[in-house]
């Protein structure tokens, strides 16, 4: 080999050593500070490509292995893990749906209960089998309200339940 490619290539050897020196310092630095560790966070806070992390087999599995490590913080209170989070914004919003669909209901049986009330104010009162199965339905309407509540409780529950499940799972086969 000439001088001038041995002289390439042993700069080439200490660029690529710097480089996976800085992805292992910043490996290091994400997880002492407990953000969350993924492949572009490493390459960001090394400044470095993320394919550097994907084409060195060993980099890429000292970031997926950090990853799946706990936190090293020490922290105060509970602390929720991200798909605890989104499981929480997901219940929510189910939660939500299910409230705005019972607001519904009952600014409509507001709505009929005025509206039967200026009815009947107004001299025009409908036959006396049109009442009993009006009286009917909404009793039936109701009775379908409960009964969805309660299911959607159960559901709640069956929920929770799993989560608490897959928990003690998570738990028990760590140890």
């Amino acid at each position: 080999m000439t001088r001038n490619s041995v002289s390439l290539t042993d700069s080439r050897r200490r660029d690529s050593q710097r480089r996976r020196a800085k992805v292992v310092a910043a490996l290091e630095q994400l997880a002492n500070s407990g953000t969350e560790i993924t492949v572009s966070a490493v390459s960001r806070a090394a400044g470095v490509h993320r394919s550097l992390i994907y084409r060195h087999p060993d980099l890429h599995t000292a970031v997926i292995t950090k990853a799946a490590e706990p936190p090293t913080l020490a922290t105060t209170g509970p602390s929720a893990s991200k798909q605890s989070l989104l499981t929480d914004i997901a219940n929510l919003t189910d939660r939500v749906r299910r409230q705005d669909a019972h607001i519904h209901q009952l600014e409509q049986r507001l709505a009929d209960a005025l509206g039967d009330q200026v009815w009947r104010q107004s001299g025009l009162g409908g036959p006396p089998d049109h009442d009993a199965l009006d009286k009917r339905v909404k009793h039936l309407e109701q009775e379908k309200a409960d009964l969805q509540r309660q299911l959607a409780d159960r559901d709640e529950d069956l929920v929770a339940a799993r989560g608490a499940n897959r928990e003690l799972m998570v738990r028990n086969n760590r140890s």
